[in-house]
């Protein structure tokens, strides 16, 4: 079906839209709200309005990490890496099957963050759209350049979001000019149309935005980087491998190998080790940061912080007994033996699965893996004060089981897993028990460039090339390199975990390659093969799922007694309820395997003008 979307159409987009769609908002939905931060005619009549007005596009990108059950957990919970670890109370991301529906709650510290990645998608395109649609109101561009480069900037920040949407909820509704005034009529586009039209926008802007721009800001090779993942979601895997050899071979961009920054001079730390130091990120003499984000102490804007500790190291304050059967852990920072300084008050919020925690790690050799670098269980130790003189086990390591072959952990879904600390150890001077305060964060760096390059080079069929660009990314790391014949798109896979857990946004990019093993119909090297019609019932997303993890439709039970299920329509997430009702004049699609879809018309499937 080949429908127009009339530029009177897509000109605003309803507050409604962008609600996280909890049941009972319609009423709130109806009620006119002011559409912009800014004061039109008094931000966007100078060059510098509007680059402020971006300012509230990289807030938003920052807010994906930040805070108590940030949503870069939803992200990994949704994956192969890691499930939902609060194991206390019903609600929390375990049992999809009944939980993710599109009338559930869906934008919750305690359960999910897809409704916010909904709202803050579409905030993300109004806050661009904004600039884009008042792109010629200043008259104090210093050259055509500057105009374009503002221009290319706001492309980036809009292309960002619908690549996330398009991967994460499939078609959208594509707006493409300032929210101006209400709106009821809105329609799904198709994904593709929709990353088309992403793609010309980042080709044009590439020619425009500079490299060597402060930290913090949109660099060329930020684009760039987002230009491959486009191109591959759209199968333009020649495109896909052009750009990359432009950002990698072309750009001002290096692995870091050697010692650098804040702990150099330490012999017992690493190159690894210093590359997640908050300190080092946006360092110049970095040169593999491509795009982060800066959150500071006493910065004005900053966050409470990234909570990496509270919310992806276990809850090893409680529930683990000694031998002896006493409580064996405390995370008191007055504690004797204060381990809480050292790793920080987790509660097992994301807990790692055993693909993450083991069988990825197949070289003994490999920094990321190191003792140091990363935590087991057993490297702590018994430190509860109040068994220092009546047990013997106080101060020695944890163990997992007694001599009687007992489990000494009460939970061990949520209390006992082990980590990457180097990574997720950020400091935190404002709180006495650390969780991980403001820092900068990676958005892109040069070694997922690298792994972009050989996946491109993968499904183009050039083994020895994805060999030799994994290999960049793994020899780092002091891991022995693969050969051609070890590559395929698991070994892929499986690099992309040991390298960029808790920075990825690991279901986007399963659900990505899921598509393309879709579209092309390519047999995985599971031997199957998939279709677009069927997408929804019988995909690579899940079947990946189902092949590296023991939790779900396995009988896991939490502590609760809640029960872990998923099933192949995950791949797509649900489009909050309160966004299609509130749509009264047009028609927003719903994800198949959920309520409404049986009320789907044709997405939209070309742009005003083509």
């Amino acid at each position: 079906m080949n429908i127009r979307i009339k530029s009177n159409t897509i000109k605003v987009l309803l507050t409604g839209l962008i609600l996280a769609g909890a049941p009972g908002c319609s009423e709130d939905w109806l009620d006119p709200k002011p559409l912009s931060f800014y004061t039109p005619e008094n931000t966007y009549n100078e060059a510098s309005g509007l680059w402020a007005a971006l300012v509230a596009c990289e807030r938003n990108m920052r807010h994906e990490y930040t805070g108590d059950g940030s949503p870069i957990l939803t992200e990994h919970i949704f994956s192969e890496v890691a499930v939902e670890g609060t194991t206390d109370k019903t609600g929390p991301a375990q049992d999809m099957n009944l939980l993710i529906t599109p009338d559930a709650q869906l934008n919750h510290t305690d359960f999910n963050r897809i409704g916010w990645y909904w709202l803050e998608g579409f905030k993300g395109i109004k806050y661009a759209n904004t600039v884009i649609s008042r792109i010629d109101e200043p008259q104090d561009y210093k050259s055509d350049a500057e105009r374009n480069h503002i221009l290319a900037t706001a492309y980036f920040h809009r292309a960002l979001r619908y690549y996330r949407l398009t991967q994460q909820f499939g078609d959208v509704p594509l707006i493409l000019e300032e929210i101006v005034s209400p709106k009821l009529d809105f329609y799904s586009t198709d994904r593709k149309v929709i990353l088309r039209k992403m793609k010309e926008d980042l080709v044009w802007g590439e020619e425009w935005i500079p490299d060597g721009l402060d930290r913090g800001r949109v660099p060329k090779g930020a684009l760039q980087h987002l230009l491959i993942k486009v191109n591959l979601a759209l199968g333009d895997f020649q495109d896909a491998l052009a750009v990359a050899n432009r950002l990698i071979d072309q750009g001002p961009y290096a692995l870091m190998t050697n010692r650098f920054g804040v702990d150099a001079g330490d012999a017992s730390k690493n190159v690894i080790w210093d590359l997640h130091r908050p300190e080092n990120k946006s360092l110049i003499t970095n040169t593999e940061t491509i795009l982060l984000v800066m959150d500071r102490v006493d910065t004005e804007g900053n966050s409470s912080g990234i909570i990496s500790m509270r919310n992806a190291v276990p809850f090893w304050g409680s529930n683990i007994n000694t031998p002896a059967g006493n409580k064996g852990t405390s995370d008191l920072a007055t504690a004797p033996i204060s381990q809480v300084t050292t790793y920080g008050r987790g509660i097992g919020r994301l807990r790692a699965t055993w693909y993450h925690q083991s069988m990825i790690w197949d070289d003994e050799n490999d920094l990321r893996h190191a003792p140091g670098n990363w935590m087991d269980m057993t490297d702590l130790v018994y430190n509860n004060p109040g068994i220092r003189t009546n047990d013997p086990y106080y101060g020695k390591n944890l163990q997992f089981r007694n001599d009687a072959g007992v489990v000494l952990a009460v939970d061990t879904i949520r209390s006992w897993f082990s980590w990457p600390h180097y990574k997720l150890f950020v400091p935190d001077p404002q709180r006495i028990q650390p969780q991980g305060g403001p820092t900068d964060w990676y958005i892109f760096r040069l070694a997922e460039s690298y792994l972009l390059r050989a996946e491109a080079k993968f499904w183009l069929g050039d083994l020895t090339g994805a060999a030799q660009d994994l290999n960049e990314v793994r020899t780092r790391a002091g891991a022995a390199p693969y050969t051609a014949a070890e590559i395929n798109i698991g070994t892929i896979l499986d690099e992309r975990a040991r390298e960029l857990y808790y920075e990825e946004p690991r279901k986007t990019e399963l659900t990505r390659i899921a598509r393309i093993f879709a579209q092309t119909g390519q047999a995985a090297y599971n031997g199957k093969s998939y279709n677009e019609a069927d997408f929804s019932k019988n995909n690579f997303y899940y079947d990946r799922i189902m092949e590296k993890t023991d939790f779900y439709n396995k009988g896991v039970f939490t502590r609760h007694g809640d029960t872990y299920t998923l099933s192949p329509y995950h791949v797509l997430w649900p489009v909050p309820q309160g966004s299609i009702d509130g749509n009264t004049q047009g028609q927003i699609n719903q994800n198949e395997g959920y309520s409404g879809f049986e009320n789907n018309v044709p997405p939209l499937t070309t742009i005003d003008g083509d």
